[in-house]
């Protein structure tokens, strides 16, 4: 990806684009970025003596987090995955084994059920891979958790990027990028079919007198034969308060963003400056906006890491107590897994800007450094695991809660997204002080709420802040596939959406293969400018 092509960068240097402009201020979405590991974005923090991550085994600690999280108004918990080891680094395994490094990592879909108890409004982004699992299957848990949840569950659509994956999951290799988002295209037009249309939306009766659970007539198989999947239903599951979970989707590649403008409600984007990735955020809204749907209605939300105290020096004084536990190789293995890049080949005094091997790890490098406050100097491996060690690929924001605010601020008018995904550098103790902190500077500012849009609502409901709206909008694609009541079986005979039902995109899971021109939100990009004190 070429950093001069983003708007709001000339000359190789960031410029600021110009505002958004709304009648009102953009209300912020906040979630909690989180992963059920011993280390999510910072590799030796579990040693913190104050950090409660280590204990990712234990449920208790789940659900002391989530109604933290709750108390503080977070519309959700996003639960990331990795569906392997990262073993790029030194081409092994033993470095993330040794640091913890997003391993060992357990499945949070089974998060759900406890923490939709202990809890009232707030939701769940589950992540899941399109390319490992089948749509059946996941069509069943997914309602399933909507139904126990209330309908606050969303599915975070990844397609996946460790060999590692790969290979475990019974392939001799990963699937080429722009094929593994065909597959996620007819995935999901399985998963509609199964949650919107093999169920009129009234089949289930519970008739005690009649003797009739639900309707056969009112149940349909679907049929579905693609070029990946041949799933004949009917689905397994009735309808669950959501239908489909929220769409959560991350990938902001040129495939990405092509499937994401068809299926997502939401979008992980990537980058390191407000301006870096505004060019991706119009992108996507004007194709979003060219399948007849509302280009606000697709929720752009970037990952930072805010480091908040009562003043800046303080902020910068945790800064520095949560970096003497970080652990250089563990980020190095983070790098290796996110880029499929090997730097511990190259001498620690040579200038990876210098590489004479690998033009992507040059390109990455140099991108990285053009976009930091701080590119002078050295940019060795060292430097590299410097940089990832606190964060990962996120904007580290490190102040008072004036300081950071201004700064969401910024990410919001500038890059034009909609809220942050909040990662964590000690648990519970980073969340407590956005708690206390941030957020009331942030409410008195207009761009938090002050309660859930819709109390004891589904997820989607309080995302769009919108009471009454439990189901896809309507101008979402896949509403098309939707059985409604005294309306006639969407599907035809051969599984595809009756004349009439159907869209410019079809149903057999076809995109054009693209050139990918940008990193995907489920890939790597280049490291954030860090805004401290």
């Amino acid at each position: 990806m070429d950093v001069n092509s983003y708007k709001g960068v000339e000359n190789g240097k960031v410029a600021v684009s110009e505002p958004v402009k709304t009648p009102d201020k953009k209300k912020i979405i906040l979630n909690a970025f989180v992963m059920n590991t011993p280390n999510h974005l910072n590799p030796g923090l579990w040693r913190h003596p104050d950090n409660q991550q280590k204990n990712w085994n234990n449920l208790d600690y789940w659900v002391n987090l989530a109604q933290l999280l709750e108390k503080g108004k977070f519309h959700a918990m996003f639960v990331a995955d990795t569906a392997g080891i990262y073993d790029v680094y030194k081409s092994d395994k033993d470095t993330a084994v040794r640091t913890g490094t997003q391993y060992p990592v357990n499945d949070p879909l089974y998060l759900v059920p406890a923490l939709s108890l202990a809890t009232k409004n707030i939701g769940f982004g589950i992540t899941v891979s399109t390319t490992y699992d089948v749509p059946y299957a996941l069509a069943r848990r997914f309602a399933t958790v909507d139904h126990l949840s209330k309908g606050r569950v969303a599915w975070n659509i990844v397609t996946s990027y460790l060999e590692s994956g790969a290979l475990n999951h019974g392939l001799d290799h990963q699937v080429p990028h722009d094929e593994r988002y065909n597959i996620a295209d007819e995935y999901l037009d399985v998963t509609y079919k199964l949650w919107e249309s093999s169920w009129r939306e009234d089949a289930l009766k519970k008739d005690v007198e009649a003797n009739v659970l639900a309707d056969p007539e009112l149940v349909k198989y679907i049929n579905h034969k693609g070029k990946y999947f041949k799933v004949p239903g009917p689905a397994i599951t009735s309808p669950s308060p959501q239908r489909t979970p929220f769409l959560f989707q991350a990938g902001m590649s040129t495939a990405g963003r092509k499937f994401a403008s068809k299926h997502a409600e939401a979008v992980f984007v990537a980058g390191p400056t407000p301006q870096f990735i505004r060019k991706s955020v119009d992108d996507l809204r004007e194709q979003v906006s060219k399948l007849g749907r509302d280009p606000q209605s697709i929720k752009a939300i970037p990952v930072v890491f805010a480091i908040v105290a009562e003043t800046d020096e303080l902020a910068r004084q945790k800064y520095d107590d949560y970096f003497s536990y970080v652990d250089p190789e563990g980020a190095l293995a983070l790098f290796g897994g996110w880029f499929g890049l090997d730097v511990s080949k190259y001498p620690d005094d040579l200038d990876l800007r210098k590489v004479t091997d690998n033009d992507t790890l040059v390109k990455s490098i140099e991108q990285w450094a053009a976009s930091s406050n701080d590119s002078d100097g050295l940019w060795n491996k060292w430097r590299v695991a410097k940089e990832f060690a606190i964060g990962g690929r996120g904007d580290v924001i490190i102040g008072s809660p004036a300081t950071v605010a201004d700064r969401l601020e910024e990410w919001v008018e500038v890059g034009d997204v909609d809220g942050f995904n909040l990662a964590n550098a000690i648990i519970p103790g980073t969340y407590e002080a956005i708690i206390e902190l941030l957020i009331p500077e942030l409410q008195k500012r207009g761009r938090f709420w002050e309660d859930y849009a819709v109390p004891g609502g589904t997820l989607r409901e309080n995302v769009f802040a919108t009471p009454g709206l439990p189901h896809l909008r309507d101008d979402h694609p896949a509403k098309k596939y939707t059985w409604k009541k005294d309306e006639p079986f969407p599907l035809d005979e051969e599984g595809n959406l009756r004349e009439g039902n159907t869209s410019e995109e079809t149903s057999d899971g076809q995109n054009k293969p693209e050139e990918v021109t940008g990193p995907a939100s489920d890939e790597p990009v280049a490291k954030r400018a860090k805004v401290s004190v």
